[in-house]
């Protein structure tokens, strides 16, 4: 690459971070960091420790971004120190690494904008996700629990913690319904990219005459919100509670006390059920937590869909349309139907390697 192109190069990477500064707010987020590090050193922070550890999520996390940043407008700084040194006197050497330096940074401008992207009002908050297998009984239950497992290989690429809330088991194989809570930074941030309907296609394990078949399974996902924001009032008439014995992996207590609990939100249908917890109090407490998360989000989607209308904004059906399709049979390809981001790898997605689509469809967002 000659010098007077490197030299547009540094320059529109310039105009781009100048950008991007307007719109993460730089100066704002300092000043947060600062507020969170004078928290933290109060004598009494650690008086509630999952206040505290809100707290020192939210400091990291900007830390993370402003570092990000940081480290972006110095490294321009060297690349036009270089340049204007090389203007002086040419030395080969120092040109290649520079201009492989150069190429290596649009790379991380395009990570850094990525990370900016996740920056909506729930983004950072933990997730809840739950599949459940569509019509067709022991095929779609397998589907189901194949979905399962990548996202827990997912998961455990990208460093989050998961936990299951709730297990039914297949009849025969696989899940009728799983509930799981994704514990990390910017968990929902991603993972609600997932929400909607996936559909396999292949030959049959099941089917003795090895003909093809077609299963489909949802995928619900909701942020995990503080309850001590969430300023929802459940009626006790409204809402049934049961307890039955749990029956998916977790502990010796397993099928013989009914320490798992059912919840049923009467006015909107919404059921909840939890028994990852050996005792029954804490399973109600976890649940309850989910059934008001539930709620809540009702509130915002209904919310954002008044205000849809009012504009006149045509929206896509996304809680229950087809996003993905992933075809074993007669070729080899996964494809979301949203971005039309595509690989022929499906035994690497299956394994957890999703970040193509759910970066694609982020990205989707910001166009």
């Amino acid at each position: 690459m000659e010098l007077s192109e490197i030299k547009r190069y540094i320059e529109r990477y310039t105009l781009k971070l100048e950008q991007l500064r307007g719109l993460f707010d730089l100066e704002n987020k300092v000043t947060n960091i600062q507020e969170y590090e004078e928290m933290m050193a109060e004598p009494t922070f650690w008086d509630n420790q999952e206040r505290a550890q809100s707290i020192i999520d939210q400091n990291n996390a900007l830390k993370s971004i402003v570092n990000a940043y940081e480290a972006l407008e110095a490294d321009i700084e060297d690349m036009d120190a270089t340049y204007e040194l090389l203007q002086e006197e040419r030395d080969e050497a120092v040109q290649e690494d520079l201009n492989e330096t150069v190429l290596n940074f649009e790379v991380r401008l395009a990570d850094f904008e990525l990370q900016l992207l996740l920056d909506g009002e729930h983004d950072a908050n933990n997730a809840i996700l739950e599949l459940h297998p569509g019509a067709g009984g022991t095929e779609s239950q397998d589907w189901t629990n194949m979905l399962l497992r990548m996202y827990q290989r997912y998961c455990e690429k990208k460093g989050f913690k998961v936990e299951v809330a709730d297990y039914q088991a297949g009849d025969e194989a696989g899940v009728k319904s799983v509930t799981i809570v994704i514990k990390g930074y910017n968990a929902y941030g991603f993972l609600k990219a997932e929400k909607g309907v996936h559909r396999l296609v292949r030959i049959s394990p099941f089917d003795s005459s090895g003909r093809r078949h077609t299963s489909f399974a949802s995928c619900d996902v909701i942020p995990e919100f503080n309850n001590e924001k969430i300023e929802i009032e459940i009626n006790p008439d409204d809402i049934t509670v049961d307890t039955f014995r749990a029956s998916g992996a977790g502990g010796q207590h397993i099928n013989k006390t009914e320490s798992a609990i059912r919840i049923t939100h009467h006015p909107t249908g919404i059921v909840v059920n939890n028994q990852n917890e050996r005792s029954q109090i804490k399973n109600r407490e976890a649940a309850m937590k989910m059934l008001k998360a539930k709620l809540y989000q009702l509130e915002i989607e209904q919310k954002e869909k008044e205000l849809a209308e009012i504009r006149g904004e045509q929206k896509d059906i996304g809680w229950g349309s087809q996003i993905r399709s992933y075809v074993f049979h007669p070729y080899s390809m996964v494809k979301d139907h949203r971005t039309n981001e595509e690989t022929g790898n499906v035994n690497a997605v299956m394994d957890g390697e999703i970040e193509p689509f759910i970066e694609a469809y982020l990205r989707s967002l910001m166009k």
